[in-house]
């Protein structure tokens, strides 16, 4: 699935950007809107926690945003990617998404035992559910990481392990 997805972005390679704000996704959707028509296709892509929101979109609008945060003093920090995913930029391979991911079978997805919690849902899902569209979702929709974390908590989780190259998710935790 990853493998797939990323050869699918790679057409959007160059069309867009993605920036960590160090801020809740409130604050950010006020910025956003008092910006108006300068970040047109922006839009929030990510709340990974209570001070940790990223956005998406064109470039030029994305450095807009980056630029009002770091006039209020908030970190704004750009994320190294050309595209702009989790947001309306997606829309542009979706077809080509289903395509490709229509012949992947990665895993068996008629259902598990081991609890799953996605960042598409904000909450525990029947992994029976991780079909081809669950997984075009997961690129296009707003990752719901802060939500997903708050569920486990719920559940009685404690021990929580970043397993990346780069420890961004960590802070929202």
């Amino acid at each position: 699935v990853v493998a797939e997805r990323s050869k699918a972005l790679r057409r959007l390679a160059g069309a867009g950007a993605m920036a960590s704000v160090g801020a809740g996704v409130e604050w950010v959707g006020e910025v956003l809107a008092g910006l108006g028509e300068r970040v047109v296709g922006v839009g929030v892509a990510a709340v990974n926690g209570p001070l940790s929101t990223v956005v998406s979109g064109p470039s030029e609008a994305v450095a807009v945003v980056v630029a009002a945060c770091e006039e209020c003093g908030v970190r704004a920090r750009w994320i190294e990617v050309d595209y702009a995913s989790h947001g309306p930029q997606v829309e542009q391979i979706r077809e080509e998404l289903y395509e490709v991911l229509a012949g992947v079978r990665p895993l068996d997805v008629s259902g598990s035992g081991v609890a799953f919690y996605s960042t598409v849902t904000g909450g525990r899902v029947d992994t029976a559910g991780l079909d081809t569209a669950y997984w075009v979702a997961n690129l296009r929709e707003r990752v719901r990481f802060a939500e997903a974390v708050e569920a486990l908590l719920a559940d009685g989780h404690r021990v929580f392990i970043e397993a990346s190259p780069h420890p961004v998710l960590a802070l929202g935790m």
